[in-house]
């Protein structure tokens, strides 16, 4: 079979000694800042993309995937040790996995944690194995109606799904939209929004929004927070559950895994939606319910499979399509583009040894976090008595730096600032950075489709309609507005993440 031999290649490249150097530093680092409260994979992600302009482009990504899969590893660490989600999807971890460490149960929830992530990421491994091809091959027949369409499909359910209010995630992408086009206009060179600002004339560069929006925004959200960590050192014991959990925890791990795997797929999906879809599954179906909040092994199985098979299956979008699914996707393909490779089906055709490498690395990696992360807890749980205020100064030291570095323009540094005081007020209205950054990656993409579609039908806009696949997408995208504008839908919806933030 011709999968078999695609995976001998990828395995070919994953296993070189410097893609398994790169793996292990990501899965590593991921782990670290997963188990740091206030250093998400977004931002670290963000501010490593710099590094990556002198790296091998496969030993780039497979680090950059590394570190988003391991961040859901180390952030159910802080979770269950300190009630604190070292990584948003590790928010519903916190409910069980602490009340179980409260228990003296903490190294059963931190086996669990371990075990199931470690499933979850080998079978959404071979899902992407499975289904990334045949998409690829779908989507080589695409046109740039049919582009223009899907995007427009991507952003609809990305607002759709983010959390708070409908309408100011609808802003926060028209936002982005807005910002991607600032620069020289590639067809009839005028510039365009940067108001006489010289250095604006080849965009906004997109290191430079992420580092600001994500990473400085968050050190200065996290500043605010001064409660006192109570770290369950002494409470960890035996990490082997006991042959009841293992009986109570499989058919979490298989639901969990299997809800994952689907709703990573989607756009605006991955981690954070699977983890808290496989909490609220799990709650019904539990024979244990009553148990929940109160320490169900099952309330910790369930959310960390979802959490990582959401994260490794996110990956299919952007192999297949060049579609960010979340914002770490859009990260994803920033590093692609800065390595000069244009994302989309053809990656797959022209690059074989970048698609599989990748696909094979997440196995990899995957059987290196299981055998590091359960020896490595003493360490880890030293790490999370580190106080913020020694982190947070060489964070913004090296962010500097990074973008410095990327053209030698201390303007660079100012313009990072600026988005990072934007994103610190967008947090403040509740409005969510995510869909504002895959609005600016895909909107000069979208740009690009839409002019191409329009010259290909001679400025007929009904061209958008008459391609079956291209209809299908905006009859879809105009659905799911519709739907979630009616009133009592938009009111469940707010209400579904209001108990999401009180959790």
């Amino acid at each position: 079979m011709e999968i078999f031999s695609n995976l001998a290649l990828g395995f070919g490249v994953a296993l070189s000694p410097f893609n398994v150097m790169m793996c292990l530093l990501g899965v590593i680092l991921g782990t670290l800042i997963g188990v740091l409260p206030g250093v998400g994979p977004v931002a670290t992600i963000a501010m490593l993309l710099p590094i990556t302009f002198n790296l091998d482009p496969i030993g780039a990504l497979i680090m950059l995937a590394g570190i988003y899969y391991g961040a859901q590893y180390g952030g159910s660490t802080t979770a269950i040790l300190v009630n604190l989600p070292g990584e948003s999807a590790s928010v519903v971890t916190c409910l069980d996995g602490y009340q179980m460490a409260r228990r003296g149960r903490a190294g059963p929830a931190l086996a669990t944690a371990a075990i199931g992530s470690f499933f979850a990421g080998c079978f959404a491994t071979v899902v992407v194995a499975l289904f990334a091809p045949p998409l690829a091959e779908v989507a080589l027949k695409f046109g740039p109606s049919e582009y223009f369409s899907l995007m427009v499909l991507g952003l609809v359910a990305a607002t759709v799904l983010a959390s708070g209010s409908l309408i100011k995630a609808i802003a926060m992408v028209l936002l982005g939209l807005v910002l991607g086009l600032v620069g020289t206009d590639v067809n009839s060179g005028v510039l365009r929004f940067a108001f006489g600002v010289s250095e604006l004339a080849d965009g906004i560069g997109f290191v430079v929004v992420a580092m600001g929006m994500f990473g400085l925004a968050e050190i200065i959200t996290n500043l605010e927070q001064t409660e006192n960590r109570e770290v369950f050192t002494s409470k960890v014991g035996r990490l082997m559950p006991s042959k009841e959990d293992f009986k109570r925890m499989a058919p979490s791990i298989l639901r969990g895994t299997v809800l994952g795997s689907s709703l990573g797929i989607l756009p605006g999906g991955g981690a954070l939606l699977s983890s808290f879809a496989s909490y609220t599954v799990e709650k019904k179906v539990s024979k244990y319910s009553h148990e929940f909040g109160k320490g169900a092994i099952e309330g910790v199985a369930g959310p960390e499979s979802a959490n990582n098979a959401g994260a490794q299956t996110s990956f299919i979008p952007l192999l297949t399509l060049g579609i960010p699914g979340n914002a770490v996707m859009a990260l994803m393909i920033g590093a692609m583009m800065i390595q000069g490779i244009a994302p989309g089906p053809q990656v797959m055709t022209e690059r074989p040894q970048l698609f599989w490498g990748m696909i094979a690395s997440m196995w990899v990696g995957n059987l290196m976090l299981v055998v590091l992360n359960l020896p490595m807890i003493g360490i880890w749980i030293k790490l999370l008595t580190v106080p913020y205020r020694i982190l947070y100064p060489a964070i913004l030291v090296f962010m500097c730096i990074g973008v410095f570095s990327l053209s030698n323009n201390p303007f660079d540094v100012l313009i990072m600032s600026f988005f990072g005081v934007l994103g610190y007020v967008c947090s403040k209205l509740a409005c969510e950075p995510a869909p504002m950054i895959l609005g600016f990656i895909l909107g000069p993409l979208m740009e690009e489709n839409l002019r191409r579609a329009m010259l290909l039908s001679r400025g007929d806009p009904l061209v958008f309609f008459q391609k079956p696949i291209s209809a299908t997408f905006l009859v879809i995208s105009i659905l799911l507005l519709v739907i979630i504008a009616l009133p009592a839908l938009r009111q469940k919806r707010e209400e579904a993440f209001a108990g999401d933030e009180q959790k």
